[in-house]
């Protein structure tokens, strides 16, 4: 927009305090990649229904992975002023933590763009968990989802990230 003065605070908003796309058409493209991560719990039963294969509506992990992938390339049609974006890259993996009955999730997307994937890898990463959920709520609906964090970025003008415990 001619004359109008973004701050970085603010870029989703006009002068006039709308909500608006930010325009990325000015930056370069540049290779980027975002790692997200979280988990889910579980009681100890349906761990080792899920760990076995053994959850009756069939490889919750297989599906939770594709859900991810999914996920990550449709992150435009669920959160509103996000870019539609041509991903390179989307993938999910599956850490089980049996003495405490938790999958944890990590998701890594890429991209050579003008705009950064950490929605992308946020979002597989939460849909993952909540295909989980849903695939095995007939034998434990006391799962929890926790922790949904960006763990790195790189890439593009604000450089990288790694995510930092705050104490």
């Amino acid at each position: 927009m001619p004359g109008h003065k973004e701050t970085k605070e603010f870029s989703h908003f006009d002068q006039t305090g709308n909500a608006r796309m930010v325009d990325v058409s000015h930056k370069v493209d540049t290779l980027r990649q975002a790692v997200a991560q979280g988990s889910i719990s579980m009681s100890t039963e349906c761990f080792q229904l899920v760990r076995s294969g053994s959850i009756g509506k069939g490889d919750v992990l297989g599906v939770a992975r594709l859900a991810g992938i999914m996920a990550a390339k449709k992150v435009d049609e669920l959160i509103p002023l996000t870019h539609p974006l041509p991903i390179t890259n989307s993938s999910i993996e599956f850490d089980l933590d049996e003495k405490n009955s938790t999958v944890k999730i990590t998701a890594t997307v890429g991209i050579t763009g003008k705009t950064g994937v950490e929605m992308e890898a946020l979002t597989a990463v939460s849909i993952s968990a909540l295909t989980i959920y849903d695939m095995c709520k007939a034998v434990d609906k006391s799962m929890t989802i926790n922790a949904i964090r960006l763990l790195s970025k790189s890439g593009g003008k604000s450089g990288d990230y790694i995510y930092k415990r705050k104490e």
